[in-house]
């Protein structure tokens, strides 16, 4: 039997899911509850699948209050977890996600069944990820989700090494929706408003286009205290706010006492000058997705435009020196009329530099899919484009003085690709009792990286960072020896003969010899020696065969082939089937290889900020592992991460309305990527690099680079469980269960030798033990919906399991968290047959997890360890109105 859904699902080539299930001997009926669950009776995972799916309906969708798509994933699947990141650059703008404990560029995206381009920001610490950006899919686009948890790469290709999200576009012709929800945290603040819909319109010869939207903005929130860096456990003292202007006792007296008449503090009181929460945000996105027959085919197309810009809060910046630490607010430098400058005259309360971040996203893919005789074809073509642009506002440039600007613009990060597909299916009888059903294809992608430079303000070394920019003193090797000369400015004060220099009764550095900063403070522009573009092609080629070899065994073999410009070719395999024991239990698993291969963005990004080492200004930042300063360092040109699955499942409907799967994996992860501990160049290390001829060498400070650092492996199980039940007075109670078990641990971890003949590792104890215990060991999510008539009400609980973080290498001091558990809840009524009326809170019971005990994160006024995936936000109540038309 051949149908034209049948061909359709096998012509994307990109659906784990159809290229599991897809065979002609199945029904209709079985083909569309693999794929689709119409509601939330129906199964969560594919139980005819060779491996575990998750399917999630528009329905389940729209039942979720959250303000971006991967919350709702974060939501919807247990193995999926998400970080809230308040100060982490480029991170707090578009956030880093996981699927069964792995980086998120690990798990490939796809919308239609078509690969999704990646954002452009590469995380420049830790695993360095260059992933593809969930967020900019708004969730009233989509008709279902599809989540294949198990190793894809012979199918799809790189990343897909964790999994694969597959985003299902509406496609109707006809109907619509409005809907808006306004909410805040129970802390009064973090309000959301989100406004977002759909409508599809008929297009001649059966076609449609449907397209959607999706405004949200939010305000910023903040789990914070009054900023004080004292008393916090291994940790030394720093600068603390006073509590009181009259206080004589208490964290900051010190301060307080030394320097009243030099700052006012008055505007401190009673105040938080950084934030720990969610940034200040607004998005605008948009989708369309249109279809129509054409000849003997189908024409079709759909796309996006997203435009989001944030704001986040950089670590405050103290008015006054503390204890050894320079603080560039506080230092003097004689400006060219001889006259003092301190940059405290800018700030006097300090300040806390604003970081900006400008998203704009689109796509467009376009297409044709038919039927030739037996053959069918799905010929393909799409662009993809991602910028993010860099702002930063309330800072200085210290190396400008009194010149210096307040706003800067940091520069731009932009990611672009394009594919040709084609792609196509064959069904060959004959040769077993049911046809087999043959996919295959081939794939041309380009990828490109471009880095472009920021304000000239922004990264310029201004006067003030080199001694004596002014030339006011005479030029002796011995400063005591200096005297002034005499076309400096007179009855100025100003002393050449001495390093140092008291004003008002404190000791400063002399400020004709004092060095500042170089570049926007908080985040050093982009110089025109970093900016550029790189680029990349990659050719493949897949064959994918399945069929049911008897009624109870259905089998699958898949490989790919695919070579890139600047990491060579990959061969990937992947078998996968299912045994059906009997009626009610059936067996499944699958063994595959998959890879990463490194991206434009992590062979190419250069984020360099600068420091002062022996009075000169040093550069210090992450440079491509093919740069000469890494390549002298011992760094070695990046290599595809590859990976080995395994996974071995049973599933069961053992009742009417009950379904049961348990999938345990095993993954093994080869040259995984991480960034080195920052390399100190050493005055005999900057001299061999002088003499290397490596470029740059006099001012480079540290370094760190991209390795493929070491080896991992990830095991685990995910249960799910659905039951629905409907009562005899026309009511009915649908109950889901999933709970993931995921353990990650560090098998082997690689070394470089430098070139003084040190070994360097790459992960010290911390970094394993953490890469092990820092996420919840388990993670579940219940979920009861009920309907009665016109009333609905949903109820959720999110369990997190017990979790542990270590101090450092050399204090192993550890903290322990308890599992903790989040209530949801949500009440609807139907109050017209097309408008419908939402209530619910998110963590009801206003949970927090415990508080920062052992000082790796209680700074700056900090509390939580806010990079955990265990939410740290507090309750959070919300309303919508929905309209249907």
């Amino acid at each position: 039997m051949q149908t034209k859904t049948c061909r359709r699902l096998w012509l994307a080539g990109v659906s784990a899911l159809a290229a599991a299930t897809a065979t002609s001997a199945w029904s209709q009926a079985a083909i569309d509850e693999v794929i689709v669950t119409g509601s939330r009776a129906a199964p969560r995972t594919a139980i005819r699948s060779p491996v575990p799916v998750d399917s999630f309906s528009q329905e389940d969708i729209d039942s979720i209050s959250v303000t971006d798509t991967q919350d709702l994933l974060k939501t919807l699947v247990p193995s999926y977890t998400l970080t809230r990141q308040p100060i982490s650059d480029g991170a707090t703008f578009i956030r880093p996600a996981s699927l069964r404990g792995l980086p998120s560029d690990k798990t490939l995206l796809l919308v239609n069944s078509k690969r999704r381009h990646r954002s452009a920001l590469v995380v420049t610490g830790g695993s360095g990820v260059q992933a593809q950006d969930a967020a900019q899919i708004p969730a009233s686009a989509l008709k279902s989700v599809e989540v294949l948890r198990d190793g894809a790469g012979a199918q799809y290709g790189s990343d897909a090494i964790a999994g694969v999200i597959n985003f299902i576009l509406k496609d109707s012709p006809s109907g619509g929706s409005l809907q808006v929800q306004a909410g805040q945290y129970y802390e009064k603040d973090g309000d959301s408003i989100i406004f977002n819909g759909d409508i599809g319109l008929p297009l001649p010869n059966n076609g449609f286009i449907h397209g959607s939207f999706e405004y949200v903005t939010e305000q910023p929130s903040s789990r914070a205290q009054t900023f004080c860096n004292r008393n916090i456990p291994n940790q030394s003292a720093g600068f603390c706010i006073p509590l009181f202007p009259s206080e004589t006792t208490g964290p900051g007296t010190a301060y307080t006492a030394a320097y009243a008449q030099q700052v006012n503090y008055a505007g401190l009181y009673q105040r938080i000058p950084q934030k720990w929460g969610q940034p200040e945000a607004e998005a605008f996105r948009a989708f369309f997705n249109a279809g129509m027959e054409l000849g003997v085919g189908e024409l079709y197309a759909f796309g996006n435009f997203g435009r989001s810009h944030m704001k986040e809060d950089f670590n405050y910046r103290n008015p006054v020196d503390v204890g050894a630490s320079t603080n560039n607010l506080d230092d003097y430098v004689r400006m060219s009329n001889g006259q003092l400058f301190r940059a405290n005259q800018i700030f006097p309360l300090g300040f806390t530099p604003e970081y900006f971040g400008t998203i704009t996203d689109y796509s467009l893919i376009g297409g044709y899919r038919g039927e030739a005789g037996p053959l069918g074809y799905d010929l393909s073509a799409r662009y993809g484009y991602d910028k993010l642009r860099y702002d930063l506002d309330e800072t200085v440039n210290f190396s400008l003085g009194e010149k210096s600007p307040t706003e800067f613009h940091q520069g731009d990060l932009i990611s672009d690709e394009w594919a040709l597909n084609a792609d196509f299916v064959y069904e060959l009888g004959g040769f077993t009792p049911e046809p087999i059903a043959v996919a295959f294809g081939a794939e041309y992608r380009k990828e490109g990286y471009e880095i472009r430079e920021g304000d000239v303000n922004a990264y310029i070394a201004g006067p003030y960072a080199v001694q004596d920019p002014y030339d006011f003193c005479t030029n002796e090797t011995n400063i005591a020896l200096r005297t002034l000369r005499p076309t400096a400015p007179q009855n100025q004060g100003i002393v050449c003969n001495s390093a140092t220099q008291v004003i008002d009764g404190r000791t400063f550095t002399n400020p004709v010899y004092a060095v500042l900063g170089v570049g926007s403070n908080g985040a050093p522009g982009i110089g025109p020696q970093y900016a550029g573009r790189l680029t990349r092609n990659s050719k493949a080629a897949y064959l994918d065969v399945s069929t049911d070899l008897t009624d109870r065994l259905f089998v699958q073999g898949a490989l790919r082939v695919e070579d890139f410009s600047d990491f060579g070719s990959t061969l990937d395999y992947k078998v996968a089937g299912r045994f059906e024991i009997n009626d009610i239990f059936a067996v499944r698993g699958s063994v595959g290889t998959g890879f990463r291969a490194p991206t434009t963005g992590q062979n190419f990004t250069t984020i360099v900020s600068t420091v002062v080492n022996n009075g000169q200004p040093v550069a210090q930042g992450l440079f491509p592992a093919t740069n000469p300063v890494a390549q002298f360092l011992g760094a070695e040109e990046l290599e595809p991460e590859t990976s080995l699955n395994f996974s071995l499942g049973v599933t069961a409907t053992p009742l009417p309305g009950l379904s049961i799967s348990a999938d345990a994996y095993f993954i093994q992860i080869d040259d995984m990527f991480y960034a080195v501990t920052p390399i100190t160049v050493t005055p005999a290390l900057q001299a061999a690099l002088i003499a290397a001829n490596v470029p740059g060498a006099d001012t480079i400070g540290q370094v760190n680079f991209f390795q493929n650092a070491f080896d991992a492996e990830v095991q685990g199980v995910d249960v799910v469980a659905t039951y629905a039940h409907n009562w005899d007075n026309g009511q009915a109670t649908n109950v889901t269960a999933s709970l993931n078990y995921n353990m990650p641990v560090v098998k082997k971890v690689k070394t470089i030798v430098d070139p003084s003949g040190v070994t360097r590792t790459f992960f010290d104890g911390e970094y394993v033990y953490d890469f092990k215990h820092y996420d919840p060991r388990w993670r579940s999510v219940i979920t009861a919906v009920h309907t009665a008539g016109l009333f609905s009400a949903v109820a959720r609980a999110s369990i997190y399991g017990p979790y542990k973080n270590m101090f450092s290498a050399s204090n192993n001091m550890i903290q322990k968290w308890d599992p903790e558990i989040f209530i949801d809840v949500e009440g609807s009524w139907e109050v017209t047959e097309s408008t419908k009326l939402s209530l619910g809170v998110r963590n009801l019971f206003d949970n927090y997890p415990t508080r920062d005990l052992i000082g790796e994160s209680a700074t700056n006024g900090r509390i939580y360890r806010s990079d955990m995936i265990v939410d740290w936000q507090g309750g959070f109540y919300y309303a919508r109105i929905g309209v249907t038309f």
